[in-house]
């Protein structure tokens, strides 16, 4: 398969640069799987689409302030996008600089606190925090909510509360899983009271999900790894799902990479790992019967993903109207539910 078998025209303000006033404020595209046919409609109306005993699974990561900004002590500006916490006091990170800091070079952020180059992995950077503070405390101190490059704006105090699911719980994200940031807390307490059971997973999404394909040939990509953990407790909500005939509805891709990374022997197991799991079409999907997600970039991996799920046809036919319809897309934008 080709990369440009994935593409789609899209309109540059279609790309949401804010979030609906309200979590559930935003648009819903229901696509048959079976039949590839499309309904609009409101994602306050999720609940009446769903059917008491389906089970809904959430990935609970929590998105850190993973965007710090510093200077070295020549005075050269730097940035710096964690990848990921590795200890408390040492990280992976993206930096961005007019020279690429050596081993051994202070980066000085706010007024006291420093961090240290002590080498590379790869594309990323080995940090240290030297001193008495964490990693954690530092990012709570200085750090920015490390918004999609897509989004052509700062981070301002509304993202701290609209980039975070209300379930969030175990910190480590770079980016928000974003299917979940629909969910206020009225829906979900709808979707208890109708029998909708809810389960979780927690996947910390790196700052890879944003990096493109670039080879021609899909198959020769390379994923990125993210940190997973699927525990006993979900794994026995599925399987009594599954007992009494109802449907595991993903709520995201990096639910569905972790469920999927999760039965890759062939049966779902409680699973501590990292995946790179790459799903595109011709997967045979293990877990999951639904999927709740947004809108995803052309030639992306989340796009070939679903793909896969509903098929290339019906998944290009649905974007296709939901760009006539004007729907809302990326990380802020509108969600879409596959049954």
């Amino acid at each position: 398969m080709k990369r440009s078998d994935f593409t789609f025209l899209l309109p540059e303000h279609l790309i949401a640069q804010y979030p609906t006033p309200t979590r559930e404020g935003s648009r819903l595209l229901c696509l048959d799987r079976k039949t590839g046919q499309c309904i609009d409609s409101r994602f306050q109306q999720l609940v009446d689409r769903l059917q008491p005993g389906d089970l809904l699974v959430f990935n609970d990561t929590r998105v850190i302030p993973a965007r710090l900004f510093g200077t070295k002590d020549t005075g050269g500006k730097v940035e710096i996008l964690v990848e990921r916490v590795s200890s408390g006091q040492r990280l992976l990170a993206q930096i961005r600089a007019s020279k690429s800091p050596k081993p051994g070079t202070d980066i000085i952020i706010g007024e006291e606190d420093r961090l240290t180059v002590e080498g590379r992995e790869d594309d990323l950077f080995i940090l240290s925090c030297p001193g008495t503070s964490s990693v954690m405390e530092l990012l709570e101190r200085h750090g920015h909510i490390p918004l999609p490059p897509y989004i052509k704006r700062q981070d301002t105090d509304l993202d701290r509360n609209r980039y975070q699911t209300v379930y969030a719980r175990l910190p480590g994200a770079v980016a928000a899983p974003t299917a979940g940031l629909h969910f206020s807390r009225q829906i979900m307490e709808e979707l208890d009271q109708k029998g909708i059971q809810t389960g979780f997973v927690t996947l910390h999404v790196g700052a890879g999900t944003f990096q493109p394909i670039r080879a021609e040939s899909i198959q020769e990509h390379v994923m990125h790894k993210e940190w997973f953990s699927v525990d006993a407790k979900l794994c026995e909500q599925i399987r009594h799902t599954r007992a009494r005939s109802g449907r595991v509805i993903a709520v995201g891709t990096t639910t569905v990479r972790s469920l999927e990374s999760a039965a890759a022997s062939g049966e779902l197991q409680p699973m501590q790992a990292e995946t790179d799991i790459f799903i595109f079409p011709g997967y045979s999907f293990r877990i999951i019967d639904g999927l709740i997600t947004n809108f995803h970039l052309p030639e992306s991996t989340l796009l070939m993903l679903i793909c896969a799920l509903a098929g290339q046809d019906n998944t290009l036919k649905a974007y296709a109207h939901a760009v006539e319809a004007e729907y809302r897309f990326f990380s802020y934008g509108d969600a879409m539910l596959i049954l």
